[in-house]
């Protein structure tokens, strides 16, 4: 198991987004999460993710407890993909990538290569700031390929992405399984996870329940 949330509570400003919310995730498995806006989707992720330490419960990601500093050491191995591109806007995408890698202890030239697997490589020399939504998107997948991560986290992910770019995330999916890895997809439109995730998963009331086709509500696995 990659990940155990048990009983999980997260408040912030005072206004409770997680409520008792228990989620396992295993090996080699893609997990779809869906909600209504502000359901705490995004929170759940980032409590993945190590950045947001829950009030109540247990949270434990690739072997660390979520806790006051001591989550860090699973960050390494976790790419998040957010709402908004994780790049330095003065900084053309190249130098995103390379500057990504250097702090990784990657070859700069695998940052080359990540981008031109995601079709960027002729534009490696543009500034994030002048890229377009989906091009940075295509950028985050080209670093999500170059660190190879045991859990990916992707938030909306297909939004501002071409349909020429969707098979690219499938692709990144599969690779990260393919890896004995997990990946968690949240969305609002459940068809946009047909056929990428294992399960899904919906919060309710700060709740995590299964979803599916004609099936009640059940606590998720």
């Amino acid at each position: 198991m990659l990940a155990r949330l048990e009983g999980v509570g997260v408040t912030i400003r005072r206004t409770p987004i997680l409520r008792d919310l228990s989620l396992r995730l295993h090996a080699g498995e893609a997990v779809g999460v869906l909600g209504a806006n502000g359901s705490g989707k995004t929170t759940l992720l980032h409590v993945l993710a190590t950045l947001v330490v829950p009030c109540a419960g247990r949270a434990e990601v690739l072997g660390h407890e979520v806790a006051s500093g001591s989550g860090t050491p699973a960050r390494p191995r976790i790419a998040l993909v957010g709402h908004q591109p994780a790049l330095y806007p003065q900084l053309s995408l190249g130098e995103n990538l390379r500057f990504v890698a250097q702090l990784s202890g990657r070859d700069a030239g695998k940052a080359d290569r990540a981008l031109a697997a995601v079709g960027l490589a002729g534009a490696a020399h543009r500034r994030a700031e002048s890229c377009s939504q989906g091009m940075a998107r295509r950028a985050e997948l080209a670093r999500v390929l170059m660190v190879e991560p045991t859990m990916l986290l992707l938030d909306e992910i297909h939004a501002g992405l071409d349909r020429d770019a969707t098979g690219l995330v499938d692709e990144v999916v599969a690779r990260v399984r393919g890896r004995g890895g997990v990946c968690v997809l949240v969305s609002h439109e459940p068809d946009r996870l047909a056929g990428l995730a294992d399960r899904l998963v919906r919060i309710i009331d700060g709740h995590a329940v299964r979803a599916g086709v004609g099936q009640g509500s059940e606590a998720a696995r």
